[in-house]
């Protein structure tokens, strides 16, 4: 007959093992794929900033409808607005992040990436 206790080491132990196999899921596919997804990623930070950055300071828009102005699948990317600096940054959480700045004439530019 099994006891509370021992059902809940049975829970704890299998939490154990999804949470191990999620962390070898996520660096296998970090080893495999992680420069394309930094590349992915650089493009579509940069595509969005520039896109979001121009919404707002060129036209004029409320910054949540620039997110309309996205193509699909662009979900994961988030925008932060930097209103003293005229600037925004897309961003795909932990992985890449890209700054775009109005100035006058040029219009919106991409900060100089790193790398």
């Amino acid at each position: 007959m099994a006891t509370a206790k021992q059902t809940k080491s049975k829970a704890g132990a299998i939490i154990v093992r999804i949470v191990l196999f999620a962390a070898l899921a996520t660096g296998l596919v970090a080893f495999f794929y992680g420069k394309a997804i930094a590349g992915f990623s650089q493009a579509g930070t940069g595509y969005a900033a520039k896109t979001a950055c121009s919404c707002r300071y060129i036209a004029g828009r409320d910054m949540d409808s620039c997110y309309g102005d996205f193509l699909p699948g662009m979900w994961a990317i988030w925008l932060t607005e930097d209103e003293d600096a005229q600037s925004v940054t897309a961003t795909v959480p932990l992985i890449k992040s890209t700054t775009a700045t109005y100035r006058d004439g040029p219009g919106c530019v991409l900060e100089p990436w790193d790398g």
